[in-house]
Order: structure tokens, then C-alpha cells, then sequence
């Protein structure tokens, strides 16, 4: 009776725990992949992005203050998101309400039109008139400015080259031209310039923060740049003319959703407050005072708020927000931040955790089955596929998926894409690399199937997969701060922004936890080995 008994008790508390973790793992997971609330429910928050520019994220911070001033209401920024296209993605599915979009990118980009507009107010109302019938966005009126594109050199390359015009420029050979991302990808940008000037240089892809400490450092001649960007105060830069006039007008404008606009009136009323009040000339001050001054977006938002006179009774008072991030060094700023890095540690631990443990309920079973069924050792090639993608492709493939989109939710699936392999991978070579004489020993004792995996061959293959898992979570926490790009949040938003800002106290704000994370996650699995494998166990 003992022997009956003792393996009934075994499994029964295995089922049970079992339960207890999968039910944790239910309120955990509701509790991150909640849906965003629906335009109908009047007292939801408003949600407002940001692309990956310090001007995009700036005004998405005035438009949420002056919505909050104005109706009360709670804002949350969406910040950090990537290009156009994922912006766009990202409006159109719901995840956010509205952001900031030029008149310009609406019409290369969102009407896929390489012809020019005849002037500001065209390409303002063609842009608005098509997005109201076939995309359900309405744009506000602008805020007043034009942010074009244009290419800068170094002041001493323009005089030694004698260059002023794009022309010039083309007509110049032997020059190291890099350029952001997006701009050498879209039709307004470096495919319109090459087949409008006839440049045949072939540029390289560079993050348009570090742009211009490559170009006063020497290491580039040539970059894109935005004529509102507050870096321009910085360095000695020579603004090309345009002289073939190939970019459209860039007027800066909001745009929310349709069915946001007409379901509150109240944050269109708000928004409107801001038509026509920056010019070219404040809108490049107040990107310096972010940029070159280091003052915080918030605060810098509030304050040309409060001097025009355009917070209402609802303001937030300064003091509430972030202040300036001032000029000292890392440690000094990171002791000062300590609140804001703890919650963005938690930010990534958590969406880590939940992946690793998805993944590990995902992958040890496949990789047991993959050892009973040759077919399905096909998981585990699909899993290495899976691991050649790169990640911010699969971040942005992931986001079109039904019941996606932006933030956690995606965030966490891509990690349990990712974290996959190692699993599957230790699992069923572990499993394998059991001592066939044993299990013949076991099976020989009368042992079934069943009870040969669990008493013999899973224990004596933990050491490894242990190892896997403790491969997948190292791999995860690094993979994480990607998440910041799809507004989801962690160690990697500072980084995102210090990339932004050429901020190295910012990056190192961000990378200096992820990396202690990592090293504590790769301990506490070396701890939690030692402790679940009996000894001798191991490999």
C-alpha cells in the first residue's frame, strides 16, 4: 500500500502545483494583455503618440498637457515608437488616438504620391480631404511650422568643396554620406533625391541622434536633417538648398482618429487651442532647450505652455513632473532617477518573467513530444528560423496580428519566439542523451512509458534544460529593451532616448540595469540548479 501510494501522492501534488501555476500565469498575463479601452467609454484616458524624434515626442507632450489642462482628462503617451509606417500601424489599429504627422510624409507616405504639391496649403488640404474619406483620420489644424528635410555638411566641407545647393552636392564625388533609416527608405527621401539629382553614392544607415556627432567628429560628410532640429544651434552646419525644390512642405499637424474626434469634442476643442502658435523659429528654440540644454520634455512643454497663456484650469503644476536632467554625471543623475528606474526594472522583469515561463510551458512539452515523434523534431528547425529574424522586424510583424498591436502584449510574444529554441533545443537532446541502459533497466522493472520519463529520464536530463531556460531568460532580458519601440516600456525606453538625445547618462541609465539584470537572472538559475538537480543529477 505504502508503494501504491506514494506515486498517487506524487502526481497529486504535481497536478496541484500545476494548477497554482497556471493559474498565476492567468492573472498574470490578464493582467499585462488587457485591452486598451474603446473610443465609447468617456472617461478612459487618451492615448497620444510619439515617433522615435525628440520634435515628435515634444509635441505629443504639449498636445497631452493641453488636453489634461483643458478637460481633465488623463493622457498616456505612447513615446519612442519607430517610423511613419509603425506610427500609422499603430493609429489605424486603435493603439493610440492621435499623434503628430507632417503634411509632407502624409503625402509620400500615407498617399504614396511622388508627384509635388503645388504648395502648403495642397499638400494640407489633399493630405486631410483623402485621409477623411478613406482612412478615417481627421487632421486638426497645424501648429504653424515647417519641419522639411534637407542634407547638411560641416561648414569647412561646404567652403573647401564650395558647395550650397544639392546640386553642388551631386556634382561632388568621394564623400561619406550617411543617413537615417527611414529617410533612405522613403519616396520623399533618399530613393526621390537620387532620381531628382542624380547622386550615385551608396549612403549608410545611421540613427539620426548620433548623426551629428559623427558628422563634427569627422567620421561622415553627409546626413539628413530636420530644419526645426535643435541640434543645428549646436554644430556649424551648412543647410543645402533644396534648388530643384524635389521635398514637399512639411507642416506639422495632429491627426486622431475619426471616431476619436467626433466622440470627444472636448480634446479637439483643446488641441485646437495649439493651431498656428509655433513657428519655424520657436518650434528649433524649443527642440534645442530638449536637445542641446537637456532640459525634460515635460517641462520644457510646460513652460512654453504656461508663457502663451495656454494651460487651463486642470494644468498639472511643474513641480509634478520631471524636471531638468542638468549636467551631472551618471551616478549623480541615476541616484536622482532611482524611482523611475526601479519601476522600469519591474516594467522588464515582469514582461522577461512572463515570456520565459510561456515559453517553458510551450517549449518542454514540444521538446518531449520531439523525442517520441521524429516529425516533430520539425519545431525545433522552425525555432531556429524564428531566431534568424531580426528583432525589431518581428516586433513589427507582429504588431498587424489580431489581439496585438502595440505594447506589452506583442512584446511578450516576440520573447516567447525567441526564448523558444534554447528550450526545445536542451529539452529533447537531454531527453535523448539519457543512458539507454538505464531506461532498458527501468522498463525491465516494469516501469511504463510514462513513468520512465518522469523518474528517470526528466530527472536526469533538469541539469539541461534548466540550462536552456537559463539561456532563454538572459536572452530575453537583453531582448526586452527593444520593447521600448513598440511602446511597451523597460530598461529600454532611457536607452531609446539617450540614442535620441546623444545622451550617454541616458543610455547608460537604461543598459547599466539591463546588464546587472541579466547577470542576477543568469545567478538566481545557477542558484535554482543547484537546488532542484540532486546531486550527481548533472551532466
Amino acid at each position: 500500500m505504502k508503494q501504491a501510494r506514494g506515486p498517487h501522492r506524487h502526481r497529486w501534488l504535481a497536478a496541484a502545483n500545476a494548477r497554482v501555476g497556471m493559474l498565476a500565469l492567468v492573472v498574470a498575463a490578464f493582467a499585462l494583455v488587457t485591452p486598451t479601452a474603446t473610443a465609447d467609454e468617456a472617461d478612459r484616458p487618451i492615448v497620444i503618440g510619439a515617433k522615435s524624434f525628440p520634435e515628435s515626442r515634444l509635441l505629443a507632450e504639449i498636445m497631452a498637457q493641453t488636453i489634461t489642462s483643458h478637460t481633465g482628462r488623463e493622457v498616456e503617451r505612447r513615446i519612442n515608437l519607430g517610423g511613419t509606417q509603425l506610427v500609422y500601424t499603430a493609429l489605424t489599429a486603435g493603439d493610440i488616438d492621435g499623434y503628430v504627422e507632417y503634411t509632407g510624409t502624409g503625402w509620400a507616405v500615407l498617399l504614396d504620391r511622388t508627384d509635388r504639391p503645388v504648395n502648403a496649403l495642397h499638400a494640407y488640404d489633399t493630405v486631410a480631404r483623402f485621409s477623411a474619406t478613406e482612412l478615417d483620420l481627421t487632421w486638426l489644424a497645424p501648429f504653424g511650422f515647417n519641419n522639411g528635410y534637407a542634407l547638411a555638411v560641416r561648414q569647412d566641407t561646404a567652403d573647401a568643396l564650395g558647395v550650397r545647393t544639392m546640386s553642388d552636392l551631386a556634382a561632388t564625388g568621394d564623400l561619406e554620406i550617411a543617413l537615417s533609416h527611414e529617410f533612405m527608405n522613403r519616396d520623399d527621401g533618399w530613393p526621390g533625391v537620387v532620381e531628382a539629382y542624380g547622386f550615385d553614392a551608396e549612403p549608410r544607415g545611421i540613427e539620426h541622434g548620433l548623426s551629428y556627432g559623427a558628422l563634427a567628429a569627422g567620421e561622415i560628410d553627409v546626413t539628413d536633417t530636420y530644419t526645426t532640429d535643435g541640434n543645428l544651434a549646436r554644430y556649424d552646419l551648412v543647410l543645402l538648398i533644396d534648388d530643384r525644390g524635389f521635398f514637399p512642405p512639411y507642416d506639422a499637424a495632429p491627426v486622431l482618429r475619426t471616431e476619436v474626434a467626433e466622440a470627444y469634442p472636448d480634446v479637439v476643442d483643446a488641441i485646437g487651442r495649439l493651431a498656428f502658435r509655433i513657428d519655424d523659429a520657436t518650434m528649433q528654440g524649443l527642440n534645442a532647450r530638449v536637445e542641446v540644454d537637456g532640459e525634460a520634455f515635460e517641462a520644457v512643454a510646460h513652460d512654453w505652455l504656461t508663457s502663451e497663456g495656454l494651460l487651463g484650469e486642470h494644468a498639472i503644476e511643474l513641480g509634478e513632473m520631471s524636471t531638468a536632467r542638468g549636467d551631472d554625471g551618471f551616478f549623480a543623475y541615476a541616484s536622482g532617477q532611482l524611482g523611475v528606474l526601479a519601476a522600469r526594472t519591474a516594467e522588464h522583469l515582469l514582461m522577461t518573467a512572463l515570456a520565459v515561463l510561456l515559453a517553458v510551458l510551450v517549449a518542454v512539452p514540444l521538446g518531449i513530444a520531439a523525442t517520441r515523434r521524429p516529425g516533430l523534431k520539425v519545431v525545433v528547425t522552425l525555432a531556429g528560423i524564428i531566431q534568424t529574424i531580426p528583432s525589431l522586424a518581428l516586433l513589427a510583424l507582429l504588431i498587424p496580428v489580431p489581439g496585438l498591436g502595440l505594447g506589452v502584449r506583442t512584446a511578450v510574444v516576440a520573447l516567447v519566439l525567441y526564448a523558444l529554441l534554447p528550450i526545445l533545443r536542451n529539452t529533447s537532446t537531454a531527453i535523448e542523451e539519457v543512458d539507454p541502459t538505464l531506461v532498458e533497466a527501468a522498463r525491465g522493472m516494469g516501469l511504463t512509458d510514462r513513468q520512465v520519463l518522469t523518474r528517470v529520464q526528466l530527472p536526469l536530463a533538469a541539469s539541461t534544460i534548466l540550462a536552456g531556460v537559463r539561456t532563454a531568460a538572459v536572452i530575453a532580458v537583453g531582448f526586452a529593451t527593444l520593447a521600448a519601440f513598440i511602446g511597451a516600456g523597460g530598461l529600454g525606453e532611457p536607452i531609446l532616448t539617450g540614442l535620441q538625445l546623444n545622451d550617454a547618462r541616458l543610455i547608460l541609465a537604461g543598459a547599466v540595469p539591463a546588464a546587472l539584470l541579466a547577470v542576477a537572472v543568469d545567478a538566481g538559475f545557477a542558484v535554482l540548479e543547484r537546488r532542484l538537480v540532486p546531486r550527481g543529477m548533472g551532466p
